[in-house]
């Protein structure tokens, strides 16, 4: 707890004090929202499993990624804790930032060039392997574990897998060829 004012002596505030005030200003807190896939993990919650969707919260957005089948950037951004087709369970805070706004767009749009739609995996590369970079990035520190915990453990039953599932490179769809250059690339 915090008391007011925040100096030791009456009518005067050290240089050290209004810079920490100053940096607290501008200050965003970052919650990961967590949303159900199924209705299954009210079940498998309680045992440290579950099929989880998540987006990272800062400045009043939520940004998020999501799979479709084009090269271009599958990270959006919705309103908290109302990411169409998902049910929300909880935020858990990650910590802050001391970005700005427009430095947190920025920084967004640059790490979307990594998340492509089209690069959408379920077991190693989905919605929560997109937040835990975001975290890692901002605070140093992963998100929860039980987050994404079906995605780890299916990466080491890999050969157990239905193989649509299976971690390998991302095939494009057939009527959408990807072009490098002037050649298509192999299949």
């Amino acid at each position: 707890m915090r008391l007011f004012p925040l100096s030791s002596s009456p009518g005067s505030t050290s240089s050290a004090d209004k810079e920490l005030i100053d940096r607290e200003k501008n200050r965003a807190l970052l919650y990961l929202n967590v949303y159900d896939l199924t209705p299954v993990n009210n079940y498998l919650y309680w045992v440290g499993f579950g099929i989880f969707h998540s987006g990272i919260e800062v400045h009043g957005m939520e940004y998020g990624f999501g799979a479709h089948e084009y090269p271009s950037s599958g990270v959006f951004e919705v309103e908290p804790r109302s990411c169409p087709g998902f049910i929300f369970r909880r935020s858990v805070l990650l910590g802050s930032t001391e970005m700005s706004r427009s430095e947190f767009r920025s920084f967004m749009e640059h790490l979307s060039g990594k998340y492509h739609g089209d690069t959408y995996h379920l077991i190693a590369k989905n919605c929560n392997h997109f937040t835990d970079e975001v975290c890692m990035q901002l605070t140093g520190k992963p998100i929860p574990g039980w987050v994404n915990r079906l995605a780890q453990v299916g990466s080491f039953c890999n050969c157990l897998l239905p193989e649509n599932i299976q971690i390998s490179a991302v095939r494009h769809l057939p009527d959408h060829p990807a072009y490098s250059g002037m050649f298509p690339l192999e299949k």
